[in-house]
């Protein structure tokens, strides 16, 4: 069955991150330059929180605070899920789905982060996974499959 490791060999395991003293404008503006809705929040290299568009709307927009003297550290989610690099596409859907994220760190046992996934990135992967299955369909039709003997 397919984990999450599968997702990160195909898209790499770079992880943009911040920390928590950095700004919610410095986080924006990082999430802006790499079109990217989140970023892992480390304190002494492992993942203590996530910062979000949300976390931006809620909590700075929406409160009409000053995004250049509010600190990451200050507004953003603390209480977060992660997964390890061995949980299952279909296990990390339904984290995803039951706790209504989009982002989704993948760590070690020490926190520490081993890369990060979207929901974005599980559908492309069950597309290209679905992609496959109808070429294989498509050949063993068209007589290119292994043959049936009686």
């Amino acid at each position: 069955m397919a984990t999450v490791r599968d997702i990160l060999a195909e898209k790499g395991s770079n992880v943009l991150s911040i920390g928590e003293e950095a700004t919610a404008l410095d986080a924006a503006l990082l999430m802006n330059e790499h079109k990217i809705g989140g970023l892992p929040v480390l304190r002494d290299g492992s993942v203590v929180g996530m910062f979000t568009e949300r976390d931006l709307l809620q909590r700075v927009v929406a409160e009409r605070r000053d995004a250049a003297e509010v600190f990451v550290g200050q507004i953003m989610t603390r209480r977060i899920t992660v997964a390890g690099p061995e949980t299952t596409i279909d296990e990390a859907r339904g984290l995803m789905m039951t706790k209504r994220i989009r982002h989704l760190p993948i760590v070690d046992k020490d926190r520490k982060p081993l890369g990060l996934i979207s929901i974005g990135d599980l559908n492309a992967h069950q597309l290209i996974d679905q992609e496959k299955t109808v070429d294989a369909l498509r050949e063993y039709l068209n007589g290119g499959g292994a043959a049936f003997v009686a």
